[in-house]
């Protein structure tokens, strides 16, 4: 039951991350994105040197016991890991403040789809005839909320396919702390942006409101849910945690038709609602299992 309270936990909590985004849409995407994985990056290694050296010192040698194709695998997936959460921030951060919320919705609508589709082909993940029919469904709200929308669309799968990438990669990085995999994490995607920070990098933010909410970001909506994320999948398979992923565009739809009043018709109504029912029908049968 924990691992499935800690995945739906995390696609909630990444539900209301407009609320913390929407009022730094006067800043360029990169420079939200440079300040948050800088401050993840700080947060997570003070907090590995702090509380977890021990731990990492025993991460390192099991590393290093490892052989030679092991090693590499595990380098691969943890490089690939930030590379592909690198892609995804970015992104999202500039669907969310320059295109819409909706968008960004569809994308992470698209993304389950995405990530069953992979763990079946790549990880071999098994599939039930009525866990067939939810994906069915759940293509259909998301064609149904393409149409008419066909950019909506082209951004959208460019954000979900970053994620689902990610997804997939890290069910198969097992045998290491989380907490470390997730520093390992930041600090690629440290070192791929600290090249691009003097290139394309604006005036030094001065405003406190920009901090503060560059703070809640890091903490609230980066490194807590993605920390659950991970360890939901140290149980649940990619497919499982994908399906509930659409805990997030539907709660971040919810926001964006009431809150922000962005325009919405019957169609797009109609089609949430078959990806929820999507949602459900899919892990009616599979819940007992991984308990």
């Amino acid at each position: 039951m924990r691992y499935y309270a800690a995945g739906i936990i995390a696609f909630a909590i990444w539900g209301f991350f407009s609320f913390v985004l929407k009022p730094l849409h006067t800043y360029p995407s990169l420079d939200i994105l440079f300040y948050r994985v800088f401050l993840c990056t700080g947060i997570m290694l003070i907090l590995i040197i702090t509380t977890r050296r021990h731990l990492l010192a025993e991460n390192i040698r099991l590393f290093k016991r490892q052989p030679l194709k092991e090693r590499r695998r595990t380098v691969l997936l943890n490089v690939g890991g930030g590379i592909f959460l690198t892609g995804n921030w970015f992104f999202f951060i500039y669907v969310m403040n320059h295109i819409s919320i909706k968008a960004t919705s569809l994308a992470y609508l698209v993304c389950p789809i995405l990530t069953t589709s992979l763990a079946f082909y790549i990880l071999k993940e098994k599939l039930n005839r009525l866990q067939w029919v939810a994906i069915g469904l759940s293509a259909a709200g998301c064609l149904l909320l393409g149409i008419g929308h066909l950019m909506d669309m082209v951004y959208s799968l460019v954000v979900a396919i970053s994620y689902a990438l990610y997804l997939v990669s890290q069910r198969r990085n097992v045998g290491f702390d989380k907490l470390l995999i997730l520093t390992f994490h930041f600090v690629v995607s440290t070192l791929l942006l600290l090249p691009l920070y003097p290139l394309y990098s604006n005036a030094l933010p001065v405003s406190p409101v920009f901090y503060g909410y560059i703070a809640i970001i890091a903490v609230g909506f980066t490194i807590i849910p993605l920390f659950l994320n991970l360890y939901a999948l140290k149980r649940l398979t990619s497919s499982t945690v994908g399906m509930l992923l659409n805990i997030n565009p539907i709660i971040g739809f919810i926001i964006a038709v009431t809150v922000y009043s962005e325009p919405i018709d019957t169609l797009q109504w109609a089609a949430y609602g078959i990806i929820f029912i999507s949602v459900i029908i899919f892990n009616t049968r599979i819940r007992n299992n991984n308990l």
